[in-house]
């Protein structure tokens, strides 16, 4: 394993299905009452620069039924929020912590603190990367359709963190992927390279939704705005006319088709209320997947 879990691209093929495997294992212990406490007498560093609700309480939680302490840092109510550099507040992070999970905004930010900081560190999230979020719907994806391989993924909306971490995915795993995403709107454009020659022929990206979810086996979508756009809301409305993954859209894909979102979603937008709430939605499957495969990205980095 890699010290660290910043990135899909910093790892293997097989220590990605490790991690989905040690998921699933510690996800049956839980449900049978079976205690897994192995980070038993660590501390745990849980940093957030971006507000959240899903990646707070799950780690939080993951970091309690592994026996752990969860150690909530707001960076406004810290150092750091006064401009204290991120390289010392690795070095001391270091000193008192076993791991340090990192919510925060430029990737730039999560790889710095990794590189002064003497524990694991975990990117709970990046503006270029999602890769615990990522992990969780693989781990979804698994449950329901018994594996990843051989299916086709979609991807409808913005070309923003979670599409480029589903990039890397299909990359690494080898499976294929499209996504549709407006003009102006694609992934990170050194991704998409990286990936098209790491697996050619594997990642497709269109204008059109259509096209996209047309015989899709999972579909997945996020909101058009994320944290720190809002201001281009009204902008990225009038982008995204047509990308709302609907009933109409959803008839498309494969009738046993899954639907997945990362949360929050903005209903009656980048999907309707109709589909997150239909028989093809997985999202609180997948939301609970965080907490999850979380604990195995942290019992397999943090000794």
């Amino acid at each position: 394993m890699n010290g660290h879990f910043l990135a899909l691209h910093d790892y293997t093929k097989d220590e990605l299905d490790a991690l989905l495997s040690l998921s699933s294992e510690l996800k049956n212990k839980q449900k049978q009452g079976i205690p897994h406490r192995m980070l038993e007498g660590r501390t745990v560093a849980l940093i957030f620069e971006k507000a959240s609700t899903r990646t707070r309480v799950s780690f939080e939680v993951g970091v309690f039924q592994l026996g752990g302490h969860g150690l909530f840092i707001s960076s406004g109510a810290s150092q750091m929020g006064r401009g204290e550099p991120i390289r010392d507040t690795a070095r001391v992070m270091s000193r008192y912590c076993d791991g340090v999970m990192i919510r925060t905004f430029g990737q730039e930010l999560v790889e710095e603190f990794a590189r002064f900081s003497e524990v694991p560190v975990i990117n709970g999230l990046t503006d270029t990367f999602h890769p615990c979020q990522i992990m969780a719907d693989l781990l979804t994806v698994i449950e329901h359709k018994g594996g990843y391989e051989g299916l086709r993924f979609a991807w409808v909306g913005d070309g923003n963190n979670m599409a480029n971490t589903w990039i890397e995915a299909a990359a690494i795993l080898g499976f294929d992927l499209t996504l549709a995403c407006p003009g102006g709107y694609e992934p990170d454009a050194g991704v998409m390279a990286w990936a098209q020659a790491k697996a050619p022929g594997r990642i497709a990206l269109t204008r059109d939704p259509k096209k996209a979810v047309s015989g899709a086996d999972v579909i997945n979508t996020d909101v058009w705005a994320s944290m720190g756009q809002e201001a281009e809301q009204k902008e990225r409305e009038q982008a995204f006319s047509g990308y709302c993954l609907d009933d109409p859209l959803l008839a498309l894909a494969k009738p046993d088709c899954i639907v997945m979102h990362c949360l929050p979603a903005h209903r009656g937008e980048e999907i309707s209320d109709s589909v997150i709430e239909g028989e093809n939605s997985v999202v609180w499957d997948e939301a609970e997947n965080r907490l999850h495969i979380q604990k195995a990205i942290m019992a397999s980095l943090i000794k």
